[in-house]
């Protein structure tokens, strides 16, 4: 049973991330959680008004217990699936606290949410909520930007320096998306030099064995702008899915620790899945 958590503000854009996610795990059982945190619409009233914070937070508390169960009822009308099994998950948390405390009481496989949320500014690739989950929970984390029609994840990126002792059990999880599509995985190594160093040859071994049920590419391209090479291949080869590793020193950690992801030029216009290489 695969278990999908997604976080919502009932926005469109949360909606189509969950259409996305129905979508990618149509022929899987999979029980999917709507979270939705609501810790921020209790405090920011709560400042202004003067009204008592326990109060505020019963009302919040019961309007989105409400939400919850009317986006469940309208999904189960949409999608008919007996693959799907539905809970709800209101919290008063922060939304980064809130999803990794129930990424490790549920054994979360998977969480998937939009790249923007209620206010989606045009000019930016991720919102600040995306790239806080991005940064903090320690599980993977698929980003679907709001405009991108869904297609089969057939051809998947994987910029990767071969550096980097990979976690099996996230692997397994590329693993079984390339079994259900027979996805073609392109391991991009950016880079002058085509010899590899024995840590890397074994890392290359390492992703070769854990990921058996793919149809692996692997390339290089010279160095330049790392996002610039990125975004390139994958206008080049019409890919479906970007995946990158986040772990110390690495450059997606670089990415996502400045000012905002855009800074690099990353525009995506297809799904991220971010894996983790922390503890968990």
């Amino acid at each position: 049973m695969r278990t999908v958590l997604i976080p919502t503000d009932f926005s469109d854009n949360a909606m189509h991330a969950i259409n996305y996610a129905l979508n990618l795990y149509k022929c899987e059982h999979t029980t999917f959680y709507f979270l939705h945190a609501y810790a921020d619409e209790v405090y920011g009233p709560f400042k202004k008004s003067g009204v008592s914070i326990n109060a505020t937070e019963k009302i919040v508390k019961n309007k989105t217990e409400e939400a919850l169960k009317k986006l469940i009822l309208e999904v189960k009308n949409k999608t008919h699936n007996p693959k799907h099994s539905y809970e709800s998950v209101s919290s008063f948390e922060s939304l980064v606290d809130s999803v990794n405390d129930f990424v490790n009481k549920a054994n979360i496989d998977l969480v998937v949410m939009g790249t923007q949320g209620q206010k989606a500014d045009k000019k930016i690739t991720f919102g600040s909520h995306t790239v806080q989950i991005f940064k903090y929970v320690k599980c993977p984390v698929l980003a679907i930007p709001q405009n991108y029609t869904y297609q089969k994840p057939k051809k998947i990126l994987f910029p990767t320096d071969y550096m980097l002792p990979y976690k099996r059990r996230e692997l397994r999880l590329l693993n079984d998306i390339a079994a259900e599509y027979k996805s073609e995985i392109h391991c991009l190594y950016i880079s002058d030099f085509e010899d590899l160093s024995y840590r890397q040859l074994d890392n290359k071994r390492f992703l070769e064995e854990t990921l058996p049920n793919s149809y692996p590419y692997f390339e290089r391209t010279p160095v330049k702008n790392k996002a610039e090479a990125i975004i390139e291949y994958i206008s080049q080869n019409k890919m479906n899915l970007l995946v990158m590793v986040n772990a110390r020193h690495s450059f997606l950690e670089d990415m996502l620790y400045r000012s905002t992801v855009d800074d690099l030029g990353l525009d995506l216009k297809l799904p991220f899945l971010v894996m983790q290489n922390l503890p968990r």
